[in-house]
């Protein structure tokens, strides 16, 4: 189950004005509204209790006393993990130690791999595997950092025989997309889901009748509008750590679930590809490597 945390830092892109305000506040202060009435927070928030009721429901909530109950009880976990990690305050400072940094970073990336692996739809997966298995042909494109991890998921797929397109230069990649059909698997790699290549991609590859997949962190994005399945990452933003670096984990996570599902019952007839091509390189290692 997603945490309501991170659900409201998803939906924020598309929260009206006096909703974005209201989802900042408690983000900011889960504390307070843990022991705030509706109308208290709407007076915190600068709204009416009227559009805290709306809001509450709009994200997913029968009402406020729902919705009170999810911010305190993600606020216990919040607040356990932190002690796990012995952080007081997970954002990072300008002042901060060494020690502090390196803590912080870890308790973030950690978390955002924890919170990814809570909130994936299983059934999405699964049917994303199933899809992969029966198609002659994936095609997986991101652009910036999400290029790396549909690298990573190309090499992935290529050690243990699934053919896999992935291109650095979109031009190239829309050629490649053009030439799926009904039976191919084309996979879209976008933090944010706004990125205009990787939506070009995907949108023509249905067009085309490929299965699409979207891995992103915002399930509201025009990406995930044009995808048949959806993966979504689950990472939070701070000060210091764009999406770009905060993002990355989370994807490799979602990619290293997929494969690891391809694989489960299948090790013995994909054993042998994995050690002839783990033996292709040894030869070019130095010696004690």
């Amino acid at each position: 189950m997603t945490d309501v945390f991170v659900a409201l830092r998803q939906r924020m892109p598309s929260l009206s004005k006096s909703e974005l305000r209201i989802a900042e506040f408690v983000l900011e202060h889960p504390s307070i509204v843990v022991e705030s009435t509706i109308t208290r927070l709407a007076e915190l928030a600068q709204t009416s209790p009227a559009s805290v009721a709306r809001f509450c429901r709009n994200v997913g909530f029968g009402g406020y006393k729902e919705f009170r109950i999810a911010i305190a009880a993600a606020n216990s976990r919040e607040e356990a993990a932190r002690e796990l990690f012995r952080v007081d305050d997970a954002e990072i400072d300008a002042g901060d130690s060494a020690l502090d940094l390196v803590t912080k970073v870890a308790y973030q990336e950690a978390r955002a791999i924890e919170e990814t692996a809570r909130g994936l739809d299983l059934d999405a997966l699964d049917a994303v595997v199933a899809a992969v298995r029966e198609a002659p042909r994936i095609d997986v494109f991101g652009a910036g950092a999400s290029g790396l991890t549909a690298q990573d998921l190309q090499l992935k797929l290529h050690r243990i025989g699934i053919p896999c397109f992935c291109w650095a230069d979109a031009h190239l990649a829309l050629t490649s997309f053009a030439l799926t059909d009904v039976k191919s698997v084309a996979i879209g790699i976008s933090h944010t889901g706004q990125t205009l290549e990787t939506n070009q991609m995907l949108r023509l590859a249905r067009e085309r009748g490929a299965t699409t997949v979207a891995i992103t962190n915002f399930p509201d994005s025009p990406l995930a509008s044009v995808a048949d399945r959806l993966l979504v990452t689950s990472v939070r933003e701070s000060r210091y750590r764009t999406g770009a670096m905060s993002s990355r984990l989370a994807q490799m996570a979602i990619i290293d679930f997929l494969v690891v599902r391809l694989l489960q019952g299948r090790i013995d007839s994909v054993g042998e590809l994995l050690r002839r091509t783990y033996d292709a390189v040894q030869a070019h290692r130095l010696d004690g490597d």
